[in-house]
């Protein structure tokens, strides 16, 4: 799934716009060559022991959380202790599972090693474990990376244009919204990040519109797990059979798991993880592309390098680094190199810096305070060329259309 670059097109010089905080913003003007020639050879060395080290090290790290919890949540004499301390462990589990996540991800990308047969082999294999379909999402992902920030071609965390907005919320104008209330805002969030990564998987929800699917049970035609679905190319057909085999084979373990080991053995060591992943999956992506200052675009203003800027590096500490590889400090790269592995993904990050100057959006805000705002900020995109986060709830910049 390595993006292929080519030429960035033409597009209008010097285009300012205001983002949702009122802070002016350019449009970057560098080409794509600019920002690849800067990066270290070096930073594209794919080691095929270096990746595998880190696979071994998240399950290590698995059957390590598994065995101490194993042999010590039981002997908690209270009931709700031992349940909390279940739920506890459960979350904690989630970190290295996110972590064979993004190792997946990483042979999706094809930056685990220089063999391609390698790379889908480990990925199908991880990706099924935690039942993502992995060449269905290998490939609306990497459709994602052609065309990031590009409002009609993205594939994931597209916002809705203000039209877009008024329509779903069934109204002629905006003026006829009262702002939502901080716990309607707490409810979207919470059954987006508990429950967006599975409905995105079965509804494409959060990517391209399907208005030829409008009723609740036609929607599922656009799901990874459907061959034919609008988001995969006729050319996919058999590698996206071959992703939902992955999902049987992998609920046949479950069963078999359950069978010898019983359902409290299942909820706790994988189910519970595996939710909590879905989480964090969600909770990485969305405040990768959903900030107060990230532009979208339309597509006479667009080209790859506008749209691989228009993402945002984050800190996440000692989980960020260790447990999700990275995956939310070098961000930015990731997308103008997808093939670089994470490992030399600081170096690269350092490197392209230089290059985009102001326009390298970093941020170390609390990341849980950063998703509350842009739960709050970032509610539709509006603008002429380039489209800036607006909201109903008076917050920022107010929105220009009526």
């Amino acid at each position: 799934m390595s993006t292929t670059v080519t030429a960035d097109r033409s597009v209008t010089k010097n285009l300012f716009a205001k983002d949702t905080l009122g802070n002016d913003f350019k449009a970057p003007d560098y080409s794509i060559k600019d920002v690849l020639s800067a990066i270290p050879k070096k930073c594209y060395k794919r080691s095929v022991p270096t990746s595998f080290f880190y696979v071994f090290r998240d399950i290590a790290c698995i059957l390590t959380f598994g065995f101490i919890a194993t042999n010590t949540i039981p002997l908690i004499g209270n009931q709700y202790l031992r349940g909390v301390a279940w739920l506890a462990y459960g979350i904690l589990q989630s970190l290295p599972y996110t972590g064979i996540w993004v190792m997946a991800h990483e042979c999706g990308h094809q930056a685990f090693s220089d063999y391609g047969w390698l790379n889908d082999t480990v990925g199908w294999v991880l990706h099924s474990y935690l039942l993502v379909p992995y060449f269905s999402w290998k490939y609306s992902h990497g459709k994602h990376h052609k065309a990031t920030g590009h409002l009609t071609r993205d594939m994931v965390f597209v916002p809705p244009t203000v039209e877009q907005f008024k329509e779903r919320r069934n109204v002629i104008s905006l003026s006829e919204l009262a702002a939502d209330t901080p716990i309607s805002t707490f409810k979207e969030l919470l059954i987006q990040q508990l429950g967006g990564w599975v409905w995105y998987l079965l509804t494409d929800v959060t990517g391209q519109p399907h208005p030829q699917y409008k009723t609740f049970l036609s929607q599922f035609k656009a799901s990874h797990f459907n061959p034919k679905s609008p988001i995969f190319e006729k050319r996919d057909y058999w590698f996206v059979v071959l992703s939902d085999i992955g999902m049987l084979t992998q609920f046949y373990v479950l069963y078999e798991w359950y069978q010898h080991f019983g359902a409290f053995n299942v909820l706790v060591h994988w189910f519970i993880p595996y939710i909590f992943t879905n989480h964090w999956l969600v909770f990485i992506t969305f405040l990768q592309h959903s900030d107060v200052s990230l532009p979208h675009y339309e597509d006479k203003e667009w080209n790859f390098a506008r749209g691989a800027a228009a993402t945002i590096d984050r800190e996440f500490g000692f989980v960020g680094s260790f447990f999700f590889h990275d995956i939310i400090e070098t961000h930015v790269l990731h997308h103008y190199v997808s093939r670089i592995p994470f490992y030399n993904a600081r170096e690269g990050t350092k490197a392209i810096k230089e290059v985009m100057g102001e326009h390298y959006v970093h941020s170390d805000e609390n990341m849980w305070l950063t998703l509350w705002k842009s739960g709050r900020y970032c509610q539709f995109v509006e603008g002429d060329g380039i489209k800036m986060f607006r909201n109903v709830n008076g917050l920022g910049v107010p929105p220009t259309s009526k």
